[in-house]
């Protein structure tokens, strides 16, 4: 059985080009503006889909966090406003299909609640993504499987149980699992990018994929040439930016970097079937002494 599955008019999965993904999520902090920023920097980067997160703050927020306060640029506000804050409403969402596709880039969201499955819906995005928070929630994932859009479902703070449990639970096609590990900013010595490997071990006709929170671009890079298919990095404006995602992002420039660079390992992975390339030929007769067939 082939390992890969179609996103909008991208075939992904292995012998097809890693899906790279610039994750918005709420680094936009609200502001329509910055948004359509970032995808103009994603779309200048070269990436396949920008994506956004959606959530209802009253179902997906803990009732015991939601009137804890926080310190925003809003002011000194409960996390339930902040979350409210940082969300756009049906009518922006509209806005930013529309500039996606006066910049022909696909977008789509990761849904956090059933709610945010049926408000999505109004949207022709081509795939969902479940966070790393919601795996171990059967109803949403099997909720969002209803809809017939491909799956993406995130793997942070879960453990190997948990993650087959979740495949169990909307089976393993027209599916991406993503090795993750959920630290903002997250140390190399934590990435586990053997993972990758695991995951496609363990599942052996499901696309695996990279979402990564480090600082710095090679790990990713790293990931594809170990068999990641679809790579989902934060997007960033400027690091130094309020927000809690800020640091555990690229900006644009090391956006376009990081792209090439996955290019790049895609390419210099081969077959493993050794060979003389025609390009070796010049050197090997000026440099080989001793010729043995």
């Amino acid at each position: 059985m082939a390992r890969e599955i179609k996103i909008g008019n991208r075939m992904v999965g292995d012998g097809h080009p890693a899906y790279v993904i610039a994750e918005i999520g709420i680094n936009h902090n609200g502001d329509l503006e910055t948004a359509k920023q970032m995808i103009d920097a994603a779309v200048h980067a070269g990436v396949d889909a920008v994506k956004f997160q959606k959530r209802t703050p009253e179902v997906a927020t803990p009732p015991e966090q939601q009137k804890q306060m926080r310190e925003t640029p809003w002011g000194y506000i409960t996390y339930l406003e902040y979350r409210h804050k940082v969300e756009f409403t049906a009518e922006q969402y509209r806005e930013i299909d529309l500039f996606c596709k006066e910049r022909n880039i696909p977008w789509m969201v990761s849904v956090w609640d059933e709610p945010s499955v049926d408000f999505m819906e109004k949207f022709d995005t081509p795939a969902y993504k479940i966070p790393s928070a919601s795996l171990t929630d059967h109803k949403l994932l099997k909720y969002a499987r209803k809809t017939g859009k491909p799956l993406i479902i995130s793997t942070g703070m879960s453990t190997m149980q948990q993650i087959h449990k979740a495949v169990k639970a909307v089976g393993d096609g027209n599916l991406v699992i993503m090795h993750c590990t959920s630290t903002y900013p997250c140390e190399p010595e934590e990435l586990n990018l053997k993972m990758v490997e695991t995951l496609r071990n363990e599942f052996p006709s499901t696309p695996i994929g990279y979402s990564g929170h480090e600082v710095g671009l090679v790990p990713s890079s790293i990931a594809v040439a170990l068999g990641a298919c679809m790579v989902e990095r934060h997007l960033t404006l400027d690091r130094a930016m309020w927000g809690s995602d800020q640091a555990a992002s690229v900006e644009p420039g090391g956006f376009e970097r990081l792209v090439k660079y996955i290019r790049v390992a895609e390419a210099s992975v081969g077959d493993g079937v050794k060979k003389v390339y025609e390009s070796e030929k010049s050197s090997m007769k000026k440099l080989r002494r001793v010729n043995d067939e």
